[in-house]
């Protein structure tokens, strides 16, 4: 630290909450959706250095910033990322960290390691130190909403942009419909090929029984490689034993808001790839802990959704397999950002030609979308 090192300090946190409509009303196995609401975060140090993160939420998790973490790291050095970060777990102590409190600290977080970079003119991929260079991503999407010709047009589109990975929606009617599942799996395989991975994501929908049997159905006949929360994710023992008895990989990890919570699921040997979410769990502070512990029990890791969250610090761990490239959020990162990366031979690469996470917010288009 130099002889005068305020102009690190942060001074102020200002925070913007948008919603964003879908294009159609979309939903998965368990829930339906009109929207997406993100809350950005942006600190400012005394030196005038402006930062930007952000994560999906809902007004809730941004008033939750505004009103009890931002005062807590104003006046805090930008590149104590760690003490930062630490304070704002404290603060919430009595509010309970998964959900929204978690949500809240990633915004945060995030746009601290962002200003952080900023402040040391340094992408952050450059700063984390990577082990690699490009991110390779598979698209995602695929919902049960979408009409048969349209869930074509989105997956065969990935494969003509060279994405070699792609993953639909099954579960329908909380699994009700499995034979329809399974008929919109094979269309898919059929349109894509052979050559392409074809990825499937419950969102818990289905019971263990109907899980193993269709699992059998969809890693022979159809060659899915990939079955996400077959089972709730939350059933832990359904993981397991799914794990064990089928051949293909059986993954869940996405609604992990704390380290406490990946450790029992890989403890439960629950999954064959662990997800972990950097704008859930916490921030990047927590996804890097949760890829190492990940790595100590020798399991690869995915990002789960947004791709410009993901694309600098998934560059980091060694075990990473790849980040989810989320329709969703890829359409909502363009219409309020620019410098939001598309893939090129299936991967991202993060810019080195821009500070921090390279992303700054198009005031003037995003405005339309701020309700708070």
């Amino acid at each position: 630290m130099g002889e005068d090192d305020s102009g690190f300090t942060l001074e102020a946190v200002d925070v913007g909450v948008y919603t964003v409509p879908t294009e159609q009303p979309e939903a998965d196995g368990t829930l339906a959706w009109d929207s997406t609401t993100v809350v950005v975060v942006e600190p400012r140090t005394r030196d005038g250095t402006t930062g930007l993160g952000y994560a999906v939420g809902d007004t809730a998790t941004g008033a939750l910033v505004r009103d009890t973490l931002a005062g807590v790291v104003v006046g805090l050095d930008v590149r104590n990322t760690a003490e930062c970060w630490e304070r704002m777990r404290r603060r919430i102590r009595n509010l309970g960290r998964p959900g929204i409190s978690s949500m809240a600290i990633a915004a945060v977080d995030i746009a601290l390691w962002d200003t952080k970079a900023r402040c040391l003119g340094l992408p952050l991929h450059r700063l984390l130190g990577p082990v690699r260079e490009t991110v390779p991503v598979y698209g995602s999407g695929g919902f049960t909403t979408y009409t048969e010709a349209r869930l074509l047009e989105q997956l065969t589109g990935w494969v003509e942009d060279e994405i070699p990975r792609v993953k639909m929606k099954v579960g329908m009617d909380r699994g009700r419909s499995w034979r329809r599942d399974l008929a919109r799996v094979r269309a898919v395989r059929g349109a894509v090929g052979d050559g392409v991975e074809v990825y499937v994501d419950a969102n818990g929908a289905y019971d263990r029984t109907l899980a193993h049997r269709l699992g059998l159905e969809l890693a022979g006949e159809l060659g899915v490689t990939w079955f996400e929360e077959p089972v709730s994710s939350d059933d832990l023992d359904g993981l397991r034993v799914l794990r064990e008895t089928l051949p293909l990989d059986v993954t869940a990890g996405e609604y992990g808001y704390d380290l406490g919570y990946f450790r029992a699921m890989l403890r439960a040997g629950a999954v064959d790839v662990l997800q972990a979410d950097a704008g859930r769990c916490a921030g990047i502070t927590e996804w890097l802990r949760v890829a190492a512990i990940c790595a100590a029990f020798e399991l690869p890791l995915s990002g789960h959704c947004g791709p410009s969250l993901h694309a600098h610090v998934a560059t980091v761990p060694a075990n990473l397999r790849h980040i989810e490239y989320f329709h969703d959020h890829a359409r909502v990162d363009r219409l309020l950002f620019d410098g939001a990366l598309d893939p090129v031979e299936g991967a991202l690469r993060p810019a080195d030609d821009r500070p921090g996470i390279g992303l700054t917010l198009r005031r003037g288009d995003a405005a339309r979308y701020r309700v708070a």
